[in-house]
């Protein structure tokens, strides 16, 4: 009985602001988990990386790979990540361990990155257009209580009016906040792509030198694996 008494327009309205409320939360948690992994992934300042890269140097320039591999392990940001599988694969020679390193990062960073605010695109474009939908169901729930009523009562139609109104309002409401979100995510992305590039540069070029100087490494590295051919050093990661 409770449930004939509900209207087509009433279960679509209360579904609207269901969608509104999902688009809401999976857009600001995709948004934040991309926050926390930029700030997870890149060192707090260049000075803190500086240091960093220096250790880092003092023991290539002793040819003390395994001694660079522990120093990184265990470390999520992104220069010890691929500092630490360049040691690990430093056999295959500089060219073949650069590019495998370059694109663990991308393949393991960034795009999961790019993924992330793929989703947050998608709420942004999506909640104006749900928004929108429950406007167009509510005029038409105003226009039946118009067309099915002798005489109307102003509370009747301001009910349906106002679920057309403040869906789309609860739309861009969403779509908004969210839209600056993205912005500063895309700046401290930025941020971190310019940090690691410019410490993997100098990593790069250390790492060319101390394969070139201590070919075996510590191990059994072949010293013809570290003399492939160089490409030129990348600058930063591609997005």
């Amino acid at each position: 009985m409770l449930f004939a008494e509900i209207s087509i327009f009433d279960i679509i309205s209360q579904a609207t602001y269901a969608a509104l409320a999902g688009a809401a939360l999976w857009g600001l948690y995709c948004a934040t988990v991309v926050w926390a992994r930029v700030n997870q992934k890149r060192f707090k300042s260049e000075d803190e990386q500086d240091v960093f890269m220096d250790d880092v140097e003092q023991m290539l320039s002793g040819g003390d790979f395994d001694g660079v591999a522990e120093y990184c392990e265990g470390d999520n940001r992104a220069i010890p990540q691929i500092i630490e599988m360049a040691m690990h694969h430093r056999e295959l020679g500089y060219k073949r361990a650069r590019q495998f390193v370059l694109d663990r990062f991308q393949r393991d960073v960034m795009s999961d990155l790019e993924y992330r605010l793929s989703w947050v695109s998608t709420v942004i474009k999506s909640a104006p257009m749900i928004g929108l939908f429950g406007t167009v169901f509510g005029m038409m729930g105003a226009f039946k209580t118009l067309a099915t009523s002798e005489s109307v009562e102003p509370s009747l139609l301001a009910g349906d009016i106002n679920v057309a109104l403040r869906t789309t309002a609860c739309g861009l409401a969403i779509a908004i906040p969210l839209m600056i979100l993205v912005a500063n995510v895309n700046i401290k992305i930025a941020k971190m792509e310019d940090l690691v590039g410019s410490g993997l540069a100098r990593f790069m070029t250390q790492y060319k030198d101390a394969l070139l100087k201590w070919p075996g490494g510590g191990s059994s590295t072949p010293a013809s694996a570290a003399a492939e051919p160089v490409e030129a050093v990348m600058q930063s990661p591609q997005r």
